[in-house]
This record gives C-alpha cells, sequence and structure tokens, in this order.
C-alpha cells in the first residue's frame, strides 16, 4: 500500500471515529434532557409517557390538601386552561403557596396524575421561572410577562 493511500485511510478511520463519538454523546445528551411541558401540552399528549419531564404552572387557589400526619401533598398546577393534579411527598419550599409559580419534576401515573420527586417555587416576588412565563404568556395569562425576571 503506498503511503497516500495509507494516510487516506487512517484520515477516514479518524473521521469515522470521531463521527461515532459525537453520535453516542449526543444520543446520551438526548436522553438526560429535561422538557417542560404545561398542562395544556400534557392534556393535549405532548409530555412523554414513561419518562421524567418538568411540569410548570401557577398552583390553583384551594386545591392544596395536606394528609394528616404524612409529607404527603395533593395540589393542582394550572396554566389557566387546563389543571393536572400532582402529589408530592416531601417538604416543600417556604415560598410554595396557592397562586404562585412552580415547577414540579416527576413522572405521570397511570391515573393521568403527575407524580412528583421535586417542586421548585419562585424565589421572590418578581421572579418566574422563565418556562412558566412563556407558557402562562402564550395561554393569555394577565400580567405574565412583567413577572418573568433573568436571575
Amino acid at each position: 500500500m503506498k503511503p497516500r493511500r495509507q494516510r487516506l485511510l487512517i484520515i477516514g478511520l479518524v473521521l469515522a471515529g470521531v463521527a461515532t463519538a459525537v453520535g453516542l454523546a449526543l444520543r446520551a445528551f438526548d436522553d438526560n434532557l429535561l422538557y417542560f411541558y404545561s398542562p395544556t401540552q400534557i392534556a393535549a399528549g405532548e409530555a412523554p409517557d414513561g419518562r421524567r419531564f418538568r411540569l410548570g404552572g401557577l398552583v390553583s387557589p384551594g386545591s392544596i390538601q395536606r394528609a394528616a400526619g404524612s409529607l404527603e401533598v395533593r395540589f393542582q398546577v394550572t396554566d389557566n386552561q387546563t389543571g393536572m393534579d400532582v402529589s408530592y411527598t416531601g417538604v416543600l419550599p417556604d415560598l410554595f403557596r396557592e397562586g404562585q409559580g412552580v415547577i414540579a419534576y416527576g413522572v405521570m401515573q397511570p391515573d393521568g396524575s403527575f407524580r412528583a420527586e421535586e417542586v421548585l417555587a419562585k424565589h421572590d416576588e418578581n421572579y418566574m421561572p422563565p418556562e412558566v412565563a412563556e407558557s402562562l404568556q402564550a395561554q393569555g395569562h394577565p400580567g405574565s410577562s412583567s413577572t418573568s425576571a433573568s436571575p
């Protein structure tokens, strides 16, 4: 084999190896992405089945139910068009309350409710997670564009 052919073969093998590594990295990255969905998107069937994702919106007024003697809490998250029942076991953030923006991280249950593993609440009166603000603004929530701020 001539030296020129050897160089071309080596370059081809290196390029194939790099392409394979990039492909594997992108696939692993895609498997670990956490997508954000509003209750309306979930009701439309856009949320993945069997995968964890983020649900965001506002805590519906009057929907918080605490189980006596345990850390289990049930509440509803809404985007002012559709509501989604959420259950969570654990300590909620101090700023968690009705009418406030939240993001819950978890998975859909077979009964159509959302089982949260983590619940995040806004950190002051001017901040709302950007995904929640955009979703609420798209749904026509009044004042949602003024509640969004950079962290």
